[in-house]
């Protein structure tokens, strides 16, 4: 660790960053919670739209340059650190994708690279992390099945657990954003994390109805009449969450509170990081910034083998089927993909062959014909049955042998 006598003003901003980026994590109970909770209008959206947020990189190197030189360096050498999108191949199966999301309506975050466009477009079965997300009303009757997960069930309340100094600090952040303290007062500290750990504008988006990418994702998949699966269920990862010391959650609910109007910055570096690809800046550059001593229980080490190891090797069982299925776009935080206990690096060893795939390029054989069939997604177009069809799939559902005179012949009739 590089240590300076004198914290810069940018050093403790990446501190309060490592909260925030084991929130986005679970920005999937922002939106949930927010549409309950939040009494933003329609106007007060418009009003607070704009985004204002600076790349904290900058402002580092400017304060120490070779300190950032230092976490780019770390950054280099960790395995599958650079790229959003992968190529899965394995003999005998159609090619699958996986690609790195950021759990935020941003619009240069929705508008996916044209390599990942054309991966979704070939995919025949689109996998993100839960499909909960898409029945609010479902998920919360799922969630209530365990209500310990998201509320003090005893008599504890959030209030109880903290200093009177945090308790003033807390309850001026939720009354500032139209929460009043005593309706979440039995929240757990993480469900008020997810709700303060996001700048206004993107409030205002989701105020307005603004689905994060994961979401967008899901619902083109189901518009363009692709199987839809999930990784996990929302139980999985509020009890990932769950799971770690309520010290670390206090901690970390209060300083994320206390970086204030400076959270539109934090947001920014995060967005800037991910655009690039840079997946593996996210930890070093945390880790680099983090005083020693802010970390002696253990606290991060724990989230990331809870929130990120742990469910990387869930993640990767799960989606063997749809790999071996062939033809699927796997869409899952960027944070699980990097690493040598991460997502790429586990299928590798699971026996595929996965291959960064630049973004900016579009993939060889990506473009429909004429009837919008895609032929590197295994599709060709059936006049019999007046659609895009798998020969192969065909082939079982009608009896006839799986080759191309056998499918041209009944296709034909």
């Amino acid at each position: 660790m590089i240590q300076t006598p004198h914290a810069t003003f940018a050093d403790r901003l990446a501190v309060l960053t490592l909260r925030l980026l084991a929130m986005m994590n679970v920005l999937f109970a922002a939106l949930f919670y927010g549409a309950l909770l939040f009494a933003v209008s329609q106007a007060q959206a418009a009003e607070t739209a704009t985004c204002n947020g600076q790349n904290l990189l900058a402002e580092i190197e400017h304060d120490n340059p070779d300190r950032l030189a230092a976490i780019r360096a770390e950054a280099d050498a960790i395995p599958n650190g650079k790229g959003l999108l992968w190529r899965i191949s394995k003999d005998g199966v159609t090619d699958s994708y996986l690609f790195g999301t950021m759990h935020m309506a941003d619009p240069r975050v929705i508008d996916l690279p044209a390599a990942a466009q054309d991966a979704f477009d070939t995919a025949s079965t689109v996998v993100i992390e839960t499909t909960d997300i898409l029945d609010q009303a479902a998920m919360m009757a799922s969630m209530l099945k365990n209500p310990e997960l998201m509320m003090f069930t005893d008599d504890t309340t959030l209030f109880s657990l903290v200093s009177d100094e945090d308790r003033a600090v807390i309850e001026d952040a939720l009354k500032s954003r139209g929460i009043p303290p005593a309706s979440v007062v039995k929240m757990k500290p993480w469900m008020i994390a997810s709700m303060v750990a996001l700048p206004a504008c993107e409030l205002a988006r989701k105020a307005a109805g603004a689905p994060v990418l994961d979401i967008e994702l899901a619902q083109r998949a189901q518009v363009d009449g692709k199987l839809l699966e999930g990784l996990e269920t929302v139980e999985d990862q509020l009890g990932a969450m769950a799971s770690l010391p309520m010290d670390f959650h206090l901690r970390g609910l209060v300083e994320t509170i206390k970086l204030g109007a400076r959270i539109d910055d934090v947001i920014e570096t995060m967005i800037v990081l991910y655009l690039d690809g840079d997946t593996g800046m996210f930890w070093p550059f945390f880790r680099e910034v983090l005083p020693s001593e802010s970390d002696r229980d253990g606290g991060y080490a724990a989230f990331e083998e809870a929130m990120v190891t742990a469910r990387n090797h869930t993640m990767a069982a799960r989606a063997d089927p749809f790999l071996t299925q062939g033809g699927a776009f796997i869409a899952v935080g960027a944070l699980h993909l990097p690493g040598d206990k991460g997502l790429v690096s586990l299928l590798r060893a699971n026996g595929y062959i996965v291959e960064a795939v630049d973004n900016d390029v579009p993939i060889a054989g990506g473009d429909a014909d004429e009837h919008g069939c895609r032929a590197s997604a295994g599709y060709s177009w059936c006049a019999r049955t007046a659609q895009c069809e798998r020969p192969w799939e065909l082939a079982a559902k009608h009896g006839f042998e799986n080759d191309a005179v056998s499918f041209a012949n009944f296709c034909s009739q």
